[in-house]
């Protein structure tokens, strides 16, 4: 089999149109979140599959929670995984051979960021030779200057007064011609660091940071951007706003829950901080049966977040203070103990009943990508879309390119 390539042309238009059609297909099996919910819309309509999710460990749903596609389920499982799989497959961009930089360029960068840096700057293929880089929410300029070590210009965006501070200090040192500016990126002043001769770049500037970019890099008549996006669910609006014309016709509406969705692979932890998740995770879902109960309603209660100390109450005492945390009646005296067991059962369905969901990740987050990269070739730039990493490396390896 030929390895796919990146999306461009009229690639871009013909996968968004299917992402949309299989998205707004299987809203029932990717909408309700499993936390929240008893029971879910789906399950009555494929009982073998519920069932048999139903009858797994916490264990088994943890080994395979983030490849659940390799998960050897009853149907309709295997064609779902097939069919994201189909809908997911995307090309890595072309890597160019670029100079290596002296180490004194990687002082105070963690290996793997290091690694991202590297690969994102091996992608940035372009006709014309970038001349004047700016690094959007930089941070303290690393990616910036990876790129400019060759004597381009450099400016960097950053909001921390102190990462400006130590960015400029080592900008200096390193005898680059940088400039790092305090900004908002968000401001509506942000606008003035941005002119048609910048080449435009953002490793993981997260939900209205990228977006904010994109739309002021094309007022701006900047002729390339390259942009790596996280983090969809940080806007600051109620609900999901497409950039493109084809996204905004799309019946397809996305919320808050929805967009956390892309961003729901489990961050590789030590086992302490695995098993406080858990123990959370289990007292939260053994308080919201007691909640049921209490209030005589069988809706989810949100509860706010709570700090680590909370897990070394007695669970009884953990019930009771969130239950006046929360303005509930006090419960009666009951079987601690058994309510608490019912937590780490219902946190082993839960998990379970997550893997049909986790699927539509990466079409969520493809379908995400494609209305950024149309919005731009709506404004005339020619566009790819492709990894610059693997997965294992960041599990937000999808990069675009554009051009005018």
């Amino acid at each position: 089999m030929t390895n796919p390539a990146p999306l461009q042309g009229p690639h871009l238009r013909e996968r968004f149109a299917a992402l949309d059609d299989f998205l707004l297909a299987h809203q029932d099996i990717w909408r309700p979140v499993p936390f929240t919910e008893l029971e879910l819309p789906w399950e009555r309509q494929h009982p073998e599959l519920a069932a048999w999710l139903r009858g797994r460990t916490l264990a088994e749903a943890e080994a395979i929670h983030n490849n659940p596609e390799q998960l050897q389920a009853p149907a309709p499982y295997p064609q779902l995984a097939a069919r994201c799989a189909d809908l997911s497959c995307i090309g890595e961009l072309p890597a160019a051979q670029i100079a290596a930089v002296p180490n004194s360029f990687t002082v105070d960068v963690p290996g793997r960021k290091w690694q991202q840096i590297d690969a994102f700057a091996s992608r940035l293929r372009f006709d014309q030779a970038p001349g004047h880089w700016l690094d959007w929410c930089s941070g303290k300029g690393h990616l910036g200057r990876r790129l400019a070590h060759d004597g381009a210009s450099l400016t960097c965006i950053e909001l921390d007064p102190q990462l400006v501070a130590s960015g400029q200090q080592l900008s200096q040192r390193l005898g680059l011609a940088a400039n790092h500016h305090q900004q908002d990126a968000l401001a509506d002043d942000a606008a003035q660091h941005l002119a048609p001769e910048h080449t435009v770049v953002a490793l993981h500037a997260c939900g209205d940071l990228h977006v904010r970019l994109l739309q002021l890099a094309n007022a701006a008549g900047c002729r390339q951007l390259a942009v790596a996006p996280c983090c969809y669910n940080r806007i600051r609006t109620p609900d999901y706003q497409p950039l493109s014309t084809t996204a905004s016709a799309s019946a397809l509406r996305l919320s808050h829950a929805d967009l956390r969705l892309p961003m729901s692979e489990t961050v590789t932890a030590g086992a302490r901080v695995r098993r406080q998740r858990d123990q959370s995770m289990a007292r939260r879902l053994a308080f919201d049966l007691l909640q049921r109960e209490l209030r005589g309603e069988d809706q989810y209660l949100p509860t706010p977040s709570l700090a680590t100390s909370w897990l070394a109450k007695p669970f009884a005492d953990y019930c009771r203070d969130l239950c006046a945390l929360k303005g509930l009646p006090q419960p009666q005296p009951r079987d601690w103990k058994a309510l608490e067991a019912a937590g780490w059962q219902r946190l082993a369905v839960v998990r379970n009943l997550e893997l049909p969901r986790s699927l539509f990740r990466r079409p969520m987050e493809l379908w995400l990508l494609l209305d950024r990269a149309l919005f731009l070739e709506e404004q005339g730039y020619q566009v790819k879309l492709g990894s610059f990493c693997s997965p294992q490396l960041t599990p937000r390896n999808v990069l675009l390119l554009a051009e005018r």
